[in-house]
């Protein structure tokens, strides 16, 4: 059973950044692509972020590319998401995955002036 934990949301102004964490309990994350998803309040879950099991390949959505960075300390278990010139809708509850079926609680990221 793996248990992930994401940490790091808050509220933000925008322009401001915040860096997320998500930690993984088992000895799998290593050998896994993991991924950071989010939903706003109406909106359906989005894929924001991807990164392969050793940390060398990453994909974004449109929407954050060139702002937001993800990348991963396999040593500690922990994926994170750099998030840069935050936006008031980069506002959303952020969600760790390991794929295809693990979750965490999420975290909340507010950003307003």
């Amino acid at each position: 059973q793996v248990q992930l934990v994401e940490s790091g949301g808050g509220l933000v102004q925008p322009g401001g950044s915040l860096r997320l964490s998500c930690v993984a309990s088992g000895s799998i994350f290593r050998l896994k692509t993991m991924n950071w998803y989010r939903q706003a309040p109406g909106k359906e879950r989005e894929l924001v972020a991807v990164i392969s099991s050793g940390g060398y390949s990453t994909n974004y959505a449109d929407s954050v590319k060139g702002r937001f960075t993800i990348s991963r300390d396999n040593a500690k278990n922990t994926v994170y998401l750099q998030m840069n010139s935050l936006k008031p809708e980069d506002a959303a509850v952020y969600y760790c995955n390991l794929p295809p079926s693990y979750w965490g609680k999420g975290t909340l990221v507010n950003v307003s002036s």
